[in-house]
């Protein structure tokens, strides 16, 4: 009996790791969301501006800067990699400012990646 439960008790422990890795992704675009809905959302959200702007400034600027070529609300995007993201999230750009390591950890920040990425196209067949 002991030979058999350690076949048996393998396969159960290999089965659980594996259904572990397949919902990684999920709680990666999960936890990216609320990244987002913590630090982006203030700025890139869908909401209403402040008068007299019809958009909030972060939603605002984008749309003034890509006009119709993509959609000015980060969420919608689907051209966007996790290292974009990335680049943008720590370095800044125009009046948005940088995040350190301290206000968005590299995890959450790659969770963040995950979650505006997942509209990509090209990295679903990845």
């Amino acid at each position: 009996m002991k030979a058999l439960a350690l076949p048996i008790g393998t396969s159960l422990a290999l089965c659980a790791l594996a259904a572990v890795a397949k919902d990684e992704p999920v709680d990666q675009i999960a936890k990216g969301k609320q990244v987002y809905e913590y630090n982006c959302i203030a700025c890139h959200g869908s909401g209403p501006g402040f008068p007299p702007f019809p958009e909030l400034p972060g939603t605002s600027a984008l749309r003034m800067r890509y006009g119709n070529s993509v959609p000015a609300l980060l969420t919608e995007r689907t051209n966007l990699t996790p290292e974009f993201v990335a680049v943008f999230v720590r370095n800044g750009i125009s009046v948005m400012p940088f995040y350190r390591k301290t206000e968005i950890s590299d995890p959450d920040l790659a969770a963040l990646g995950a979650y505006l990425s997942r509209n990509n196209p090209d990295l679903k067949s990845k």
